[in-house]
């Protein structure tokens, strides 16, 4: 079996943010949370509690983010 690349999803404090998703896009996360969950072992999670870990997972692979990110100023 292949391993997804969203591991485990830690429950931490929210921040509220709305965002608009194709529906297309809804359906593939409401998919990915099934598989997802069958790989975890663990109950479904809402589709919405997906995003955050996947744009955490994608923002730490992006290369160019990272070295860009680091010639940001400081406060």
């Amino acid at each position: 079996m292949n391993d997804l690349r969203l591991g485990a999803i830690p429950d931490e404090k929210p921040v509220k943010c709305t965002v608009e998703l194709p529906g297309a896009l809804y359906r593939t996360l409401c998919d990915y949370a099934q598989v997802h969950a069958a790989q975890t072992g663990a109950p479904p999670l809402a589709p919405e509690r997906l995003i955050a870990p996947m744009m955490e997972r994608f923002m730490a692979s992006d290369r160019a983010f990272a070295r860009l990110r680091r010639t940001l100023p400081r406060a």
